[in-house]
């Protein structure tokens, strides 16, 4: 039997998280695509962007509506403007991306499986849409949680040097 109802979501509709200093709007979940995939509208700030993490266990891909992130992994750097897209296959390549420049990036965020919102909903905070808030300062008990949270959802979290000391 075919579906009959297509999911819509107006603008501004969705859950926003303060994530990393950054505003993530969860625009699609797992829970409504039965764990297939998940969409997330992410507003980078100047100096945003999480840290270098891998998931084995997802395919994450991104596409810059505006403005421009670095992406990093152990073998390459690369600068995605405006229309850029970057694709991190399942398999748990370690990446981080950041906002280098002086204005907000802005990308969409589809992960296939789904699951990268739901950590993102135990680590985020709830804020307006395009609402910043500082990054959190991390313990060493604030990093060793956040590691905990991260196995949960099959994921790795690695010093925010690491790619310094390849």
């Amino acid at each position: 039997m075919r579906p009959t109802k297509i999911i819509t979501v107006n603008p501004l509709e969705g859950t926003d998280l303060a994530v990393v200093g950054d505003n993530y709007r969860l625009l699609i979940t797992g829970i409504e695509t039965d764990g297939e995939f998940a969409v997330i509208d992410m507003l980078i700030p100047p100096g945003g962007g999480p840290g270098p993490h891998a998931h084995a266990a997802f395919h994450e891909s991104f596409y810059v509506i505006d403005g421009e992130i670095v992406v990093r992994t152990e073998k390459q750097t690369y600068i995605a403007k405006k229309g850029a897209f970057v694709s991190i296959p399942k398999g748990g390549a370690i990446h981080a991306f950041k906002n280098e420049s002086k204005s907000n990036a802005h990308i969409l965020c589809i992960v296939v499986a789904a699951g990268l919102e739901e950590f993102f909903k135990e680590i985020g905070k709830p804020v307006a849409y395009g609402e910043f808030l500082p990054v959190p300062e991390m313990t060493p008990e604030d990093a060793e949680k956040l590691k905990s949270i991260a196995i949960k959802y099959d994921q790795e979290v690695f010093p925010p040097d690491y790619f310094e000391t390849k």
